[in-house]
């Protein structure tokens, strides 16, 4: 029984599906997982297979205004749909689709005779009780909320339409427009699995039956895994430090946060971890900061004093998992929805905008997160709820369920 997971973005949006994938391969399946290259060996070394898909829009360099975004996104998605079309292994029984795959992935599975479930990280349908992820923290009212969250799906259509349209004739499939194929969908009460937790979003009402919010699936990790030495020998020495890390965000701006960063440590009187990330954060020659690369936050982060981050979905979830408090610096994207999200649970001072970032204005943050227990207190209120979810689990046994 074999089954394809498609995923693509960052980091963020390719690691947790990782985690998915095993729990699926103890269940008894054989997993592929699509992905850009670059993530290849996080694929492989959880003993999963590896399907190429091309990267992404970067979203920087000359293509800066939202046409011109739109435009390059739309291109991107016509390469997407041939590589789908490609990545899927002979006798591949079901794809499950991420958010960023399956306005794409869905013909793929159509044309193929194939079941597919949709396994997104974001809350992406429509509600009343919040405004769109993409469009930021701040509540619309009920009306405005929904209308935003159609003209949400409405943007996606503009990016994706041209490409859906283009890969349907080629598979030999009749017309249909995406709000045909969604209205067909929820008409018959199609499943939609949420991986993040209840206890950050709860699941809207006005929801139709059918979306559910079940739970983060984590990233994988080896379960015998340790920390590099020179992080274990720099955990030992002083107090528990501050982890530092914005992830595929901030590319090629790592001299000056690096600096920006260890200003706002010795202010604070903090030591600190800073990961490099995309942007190649860096501290030269500091006794009290350690630059690293890649590490497994469930390693991580629960030996942290707090967790300053961009708030990226999976980050968000992994210092509430944590029981660590936050301090987020949303980027763009998502972002700003995560970190409002961490703020209203307690579990994070407010949100401080990147573009606003500087040494002054971490400092205190950093000051207020590590100095006040109320904020990790929250955090591991979140975690006990969080441990009690499954939701790969919940995702296994909705592919026993439809599959074949």
């Amino acid at each position: 029984m074999s089954i394809l997971i498609t995923t693509a973005g960052s980091y963020g949006d390719v690691a947790p599906y990782t985690g998915l994938g095993v729990r699926l391969r103890e269940a008894g399946y054989q997993v592929a997982v699509a992905a850009h290259d670059a993530y290849a060996p996080l694929v492989r070394d959880a003993g999963l297979e590896f399907r190429r898909l091309p990267a992404g829009p970067s979203g920087r360099g000359p293509a800066v205004r939202r046409r011109d975004l739109v435009r390059t996104a739309a291109t991107f998605a016509k390469e997407l749909g041939s590589a789908l079309t490609e990545a899927v292994p002979a006798g591949a029984e079901m794809l499950l689709m991420s958010t960023t795959t399956a306005p794409l992935a869905r013909h793929v599975a159509e044309a193929l005779g194939i079941a597919s479930l949709d396994v997104p990280l974001q809350p992406n349908a429509p509600t009343g009780d919040f405004a769109p992820p993409v469009g930021g923290a701040r509540s619309l009212g009920r009306w405005g909320n929904r209308w935003a969250g159609r003209a949400a799906l409405a943007m996606v259509d503009r990016v994706f339409g041209p490409a859906e349209a283009e890969l349907r004739e080629r598979l030999g499939l009749p017309r249909a427009s995406a709000g045909a194929l969604r209205a067909r969908e929820a008409a018959e009460g199609r499943t939609v699995l949420y991986g993040f937790s209840t206890a950050v979003v709860s699941r809207p009402a006005d929801w139709r039956p059918g979306l559910e919010v079940v739970g983060n699936w984590w990233p994988h990790h080896d379960p015998g895994g340790t920390l590099p030495p020179a992080v274990e020998d720099f955990l030992a020495v002083g107090a528990p430090p501050v982890f530092i890390g914005f992830g595929s965000m901030a590319a090629g701006e790592g001299e000056r946060l690096g600096g920006l960063v260890v200003a706002a440590l010795r202010r604070a009187g903090l030591r600190g971890i800073l990961q490099s990330g995309r942007a190649g954060l860096r501290a030269e020659s500091d006794e009290g900061v350690l630059t690293v690369g890649e590490l497994p936050h469930a390693l991580l982060f629960p030996r942290t004093a707090a967790v300053v981050h961009h708030a990226g979905a999976g980050t968000s979830a992994a210092a509430l998992r944590a029981g660590v408090a936050s301090v987020p610096v949303p980027v763009a994207a998502d972002q700003p929805f995560w970190a409002g999200r961490l703020a209203r649970l307690g579990a994070a001072v407010a949100p401080v905008p990147f573009a606003g970032l500087t040494a002054d204005l971490l400092a205190d943050a950093l000051v207020r997160a590590v100095g006040d227990p109320s904020y990790a207190a929250a955090a591991a209120a979140a975690a006990r709820r969080m441990s009690a979810e499954d939701g790969a689990g919940a995702v296994v046994g909705a592919v026993e369920r439809l599959m074949p």
